[in-house]
């Protein structure tokens, strides 16, 4: 089994990669077209601005690709602004298209909130999937200032922070954590765990 780390210059790349090591799960950072459509796997990881990351993402010609992984039922994983990237938009920086795999928009912190939101939470499972399995009540890392906007029937699992922040979002065969599950401990490594279970399933059903 491989994963693919999409490489877009975003910061956090390397920690993921040492998380999927820690759990046995082979990795490999990349840009390279064939190496993400061949791989088991995804994660788009993420750090920074949204218009800025879709806009890395569109010089180095991976949007079509990620969006074709998708289609052929490839699982893809999106971590923190990565999460925020597989959304129609966001208003950061003004109104900006994202990927466009789950339905929502990203918006702003209300002012009720400390921005950035940055520490740890706790999360509410809303839904059972692999990845929120048995981490109702744990604690995971957050780095953010944007939330993702959906509909409930796509939030796995929440955390309060004066406004509910949806943790972990899912449809179908994409998946998103607005914390950083490479940051969040025990809790953060079967969060991955679970994303390797995903992939097995994908794997054997094709």
């Amino acid at each position: 089994m491989q994963i693919a780390i999409v490489d877009y210059d975003t910061g956090n790349t390397k920690s993921v990669s040492k998380a999927l090591d820690f759990i046995g799960l082979k990795n490999k950072i990349t840009a390279v077209e064939k190496e993400i459509l061949a791989a088991d796997g995804i994660i788009l990881p993420g750090v920074g601005a949204f218009p800025q990351a879709m806009a890395a993402l569109e010089e180095r010609d991976l949007i079509s690709v990620l969006q074709e992984a998708v289609a052929h039922g490839k699982p893809l994983l999106g971590v923190c602004l990565g999460m925020q990237l597989l959304l129609d938009s966001s208003d950061e920086h003004g109104y900006t298209q994202g990927l466009g795999l789950i339905p929502g928009h990203a918006k702003l912190l209300p002012d009720t909130a400390k921005i950035p939101h940055m520490g740890w939470n706790q999360l509410e499972v809303k839904q059972d999937c692999p990845l929120a399995h048995g981490q109702d009540g744990n604690f995971v890392y957050y780095v953010h200032s944007y939330y993702a906007v959906c509909e409930p029937k796509y939030v796995m699992a929440s955390s309060d922070y004066s406004v509910e922040i949806p943790g972990i979002i899912a449809n179908e065969n994409v998946y998103g954590a607005q914390f950083h599950p490479e940051k969040s401990g025990q809790a953060g490594l079967e969060i991955l765990q679970g994303f390797k279970e995903v992939i097995e399933c994908a794997s054997s059903q094709q």
